[in-house]
This record gives structure tokens, C-alpha cells and sequence, in this order.
């Protein structure tokens, strides 16, 4: 009796992720047809030379770790060279964002670009991803295309990963000297008209650098430090280059240290002011990504604004600057459904070394295993529709906060979790305590947030069946899904992953 019981409710849940699964790819399945860039860009094109080969045969960059044609993608690598400005500014640099910049000294540079496309030219959505390559940890890393590459993939969408800053450049030349001896970096103060650059090569050597894909529209995206220059950038060099037709800020912070300068030495030092806003006057949309690290702990909350006719701001709740998807599960993710049951299992069973390949950088308590990377993944759809079609993505809630004594702190419910916010099931359907916060030792660590498992005691108090606990899961995926902050494809994944684990049994 038992068995059979046991045997009927996998079946119905089995019917339950089919239903779910099918009702969510369903949902996927909306086109839209393309719009067009509000100013054609006035930015530099730079000389394009490549594909890159020679050296140690391989491209230096820290990305996923899997052979782009088993998702049906090819890599290339190509440089660019050109005559880069740094910027003065003429007015105030005022909170507002309101600036008016203009062009100072001048650099020659020769940097490169890193792409991923999709081999079958019909796969191709139009949409080219542009990223200003990461480089908090010395060398240049792709951490948006680490966390949204299924998201990408799936819909068809060229990456563009570029070098912008000198960091980055220089751990190219010394990790290859061969491959890369051409390059040639003048200065972060340059890194700006550098980055407009290299949105102008790929739109004026698509043949080139896109292998002949035709091209509607490139969209910006840069992660924590790279956010940090691309909220400059989207104020002060958008407005003269409209190099852009979006951008997409994730995880970006709001007072100094934690913002870019307009120039620095040994050019002119030109900071920027605390509490930065995104200029309302722009004329294409913004989209910030902000976890719960980075409003309290690298002060975002000085600079939240709120939505306007251009920008939107997405605070999801129970997720951290990094986690638990950036390392170590997404790099080797190719979408076939076992990253997602990898990312499952992390809030179940946390590690607390970030990075595997790495053990003696370990953290005092486990890592945040928030369920940030689905959410960007809805961030990049959001804003690709805004741009194409104009239709921008309906207005997001809050985290919620109150301030006691003059420190803001996070309103949390009666399982640990923050209230308010962009909701995901590991929040709202929870096995665990997620927080961006209360993580210890170095400042690496504390970027990593925290997860607490629930004991066996609570689960079964919270599912007192598997089956009730893949319901709920799935209602609140499903949620999730049809607000527009996950997507169909991922929102049955997340299903699926729920099913297959032992939680209510």
C-alpha cells in the first residue's frame, strides 16, 4: 500500500511539473517585432583586425568553462585600435546625473573583444550583448555572461565582452604575451570613449566581428565594478555618443568607494558625487539590478530613484553581490536542467568556499544560494523588450526597510527572509534563510551573503509532503513567471529541479 501510495503522488507530480512546464513554455512564446534606436550613434569606429589566433591558443578571460558549440555557439576574439578621449566635465557633476561633459586628452589604445554567437545565423535574435568585462579580481572575468548565458542562449543573442580598463588588458598581455602584444591601454580615464568604441566596431564590422549577423540593437550590461564605471558612463558619455539602445546596471553601489570617477590620475581627478542618480533626460531606457548586499552594504540605498518614463529599478529579495550560481555552479551550466538541480541542492546544502578551484578561500559560514541569476535572466528579457519594442517592464516593488536610530535595515518575515522586493520561490516557497548580509571575514567574503538551512524539524513543520512542497513551489515559480521576472523556460526548470529533490519527504 505504501509503495503504490507513494507511487501515485509522484505520478501527480509528475502531471503537475508537465502542466506547469507546459503552460510556462507557452507563455514564452510571444514575438515582438523590432524597434529602432531613438539618436544613431555618433561615437569613433575603431580599425577592427582578427580573429585572433596564435599564442597559447586560447582566449584569457575568466567565463564559463564549456565549450560554447555544445550550446551551438562559436568564440572569436578580435582587437580594435583607435584614438580614445578622456572627459572634463563642464558643469557641476550633481547628483541628478544631469551632467555635460566633454572630450579632454586624447590616448591611442588597441584593446580587444571577446564574442559569442550563434553558429546557425538564424538563431540570432538581433540583440547583441555588450559587457564591460570585470576586473575586481585582476584579470578581466565575464560575470553577466556567467549568470544570464542560458538566458542568451535560449533566445538567441550575441555576446560582446570587452576590455575596457587597463586591469584588464594587462592580465591578458602577461597571462599570453604572444597573443596579446599588441594591446596597448592608456588609462581608465579613457576607458568610457573606449567602451562607446567598442559598441561603434560592432555595428560598423558586424561582417566582421558578428560573422555577418545582421544587427537591430546593442544593449550595455556591466556587473559590480563594471556597473560601478557603466552608471558614469550611462550620465556623462551615453548623452554625446548614444553608443547604446539600453543598459543594464547590476549590482551597483552608491557611495564612495564604491562608484567610478569621470577621470582619474594621472589625468584630472574628477569624482563623482554619493547617492549618483540615473539622469531622467535619457533617451534610451536603464534597467538596475540591485541584490540585498548591495543596498545596505555597498550603498545603493542613497542612490534609489524612482521609476521614471526610462528607468527601472528591480531589489530582489534573498540575494547577495555573489553566490552560490557565479561559483561554482554557473560557469560549468549548459542549460540541459542539471545546473538548475546543482543550484537547487546549494540552498539545501550551502558550501562556504566560493570557488572550488580555490579551497583555502573559504568563507566563515555558507554562501548565499538566492535565486539572483533567474532573475537577471528576466532583467535581460525586460529590458530587450523595453529597447525593441518600447514596452517597458511593469513598475517593481521595494525591499522593505526601516531605520532605527539612523540604520537602515532590512524588514524580515517569520522564516529570516526579507519582505518586499522581486520575489523568487527560494523566498517565498523557502528551505533556507537567505541574506546578502551577516557573512564575515574578508571583504571578498562578505560580498558572498549567507544561507541557513532550515533543520528537518522545520521543513516537515513547513511541507508535511513532497507533493505539497513542489504545489507550493510551483505556485510560486509560476508567480514569478507570469510578473515577468522569470522566464518560462527557467520557471520550469526551477519546477522540475523542486521535483527531484527529497524536501516534505
Amino acid at each position: 500500500m505504501k509503495t503504490k501510495r507513494r507511487r501515485s503522488v509522484r505520478i501527480s507530480l509528475t502531471r503537475l511539473v508537465a502542466s506547469a512546464a507546459a503552460f510556462l513554455f507557452a507563455a514564452a512564446g510571444v514575438s515582438y517585432a523590432a524597434g529602432e534606436p531613438a539618436v544613431a550613434s555618433s561615437a569613433a569606429s575603431p580599425v577592427v583586425t582578427g580573429p585572433v589566433t596564435g599564442g597559447a591558443g586560447a582566449v584569457q578571460m575568466y567565463g564559463t568553462a564549456f565549450d560554447p558549440a555544445q550550446v551551438g555557439y562559436e568564440q572569436s576574439e578580435y582587437f580594435v585600435s583607435g584614438t580614445a578621449s578622456s572627459y572634463t566635465a563642464v558643469n557641476s557633476l550633481t547628483a541628478d546625473g544631469r551632467w555635460s561633459v566633454a572630450p579632454a586628452s586624447t590616448a591611442a589604445y588597441t584593446t580587444r573583444l571577446v564574442v559569442d554567437r550563434p553558429k546557425d545565423p538564424r538563431r540570432f535574435n538581433g540583440t547583441v550583448v555588450v559587457e564591460w568585462l570585470n576586473v575586481t579580481g585582476g584579470l578581466d572575468v565575464a560575470t553577466a555572461w556567467i549568470q544570464a548565458h542560458n538566458e542568451l542562449v535560449r533566445e538567441g543573442y550575441a555576446w560582446v565582452g570587452v576590455s575596457a580598463q587597463a586591469v584588464g588588458v594587462n592580465a591578458a598581455k602577461t597571462a599570453d604575451p604572444t597573443r596579446y602584444a599588441a594591446l596597448s591601454h592608456p588609462g581608465d580615464s579613457y576607458s568610457y570613449d573606449i567602451f562607446s568604441q567598442a559598441g561603434q566596431a560592432v555595428r560598423d564590422s558586424a561582417a566582421t566581428v558578428l560573422g555577418g549577423l545582421h544587427l537591430r540593437s546593442l544593449m550595455a550590461i556591466g556587473e559590480s565594478q563594471s556597473a560601478f564605471r557603466l552608471t558614469t558612463y550611462a550620465d556623462a558619455v551615453q548623452p554625446l555618443a548614444h553608443a547604446y539602445d539600453g543598459i543594464l546596471l547590476e549590482s551597483r553601489g552608491g557611495v564612495a568607494p564604491v562608484t567610478a570617477p569621470l577621470s582619474q590620475a594621472p589625468q584630472a581627478d574628477v569624482p563623482v558625487p554619493d547617492g549618483l542618480l540615473i539622469r531622467t533626460d535619457l533617451q534610451v531606457p536603464v534597467l538596475t539590478f540591485e541584490t540585498e548586499t548591495d543596498l545596505l552594504d555597498l550603498g545603493y540605498l542613497a542612490a534609489r530613484q524612482p521609476d521614471s518614463a526610462r528607468f527601472r529599478l528591480w531589489e530582489v529579495a534573498g540575494t547577495a553581490h555573489a553566490d552560490t550560481y557565479i561559483t561554482p555552479v554557473g560557469p560549468t551550466d549548459t542549460g540541459d536542467g542539471q545546473g538548475d538541480v546543482a543550484a537547487f541542492n546549494t540552498l539545501i546544502d550551502p558550501p562556504a568556499t566560493p570557488d572550488p578551484t580555490h579551497p583555502q578561500v573559504s568563507c566563515p559560514t555558507p554562501i548565499n544560494a538566492g535565486q539572483a541569476h533567474y532573475v537577471l535572466e528576466g532583467a535581460v528579457h525586460a529590458l530587450n523588450t523595453w529597447m525593441t519594442t518600447g514596452v517597458a517592464p511593469t513598475p517593481a516593488p521595494r525591499l522593505e526597510i526601516t531605520t532605527t536610530s539612523g540604520t537602515p535595515a532590512f524588514v524580515l518575515d517569520a522564516n529570516g527572509n526579507v519582505k518586499g522586493g522581486i520575489r523568487t520561490p527560494s523566498v517565498d516557497t523557502p528551505v533556507a534563510t537567505l541574506s546578502g548580509l551577516g557573512q564575515e571575514g574578508s571583504f571578498y567574503c562578505t560580498l558572498f551573503g549567507t544561507t541557513v538551512p532550515f533543520s528537518a524539524a522545520k521543513l516537515a513543520e513547513l511541507y508535511p509532503s513532497h507533493a505539497q512542497f513542489v504545489a507550493n513551489w510551483a505556485a510560486s515559480t509560476t508567480r514569478a513567471a507570469l510578473a515577468g521576472y522569470i522566464r518560462p523556460a527557467d520557471a520550469a526548470a526551477l519546477v522540475k529541479a523542486a521535483a527531484t529533490s527529497t524536501v516534505g519527504d
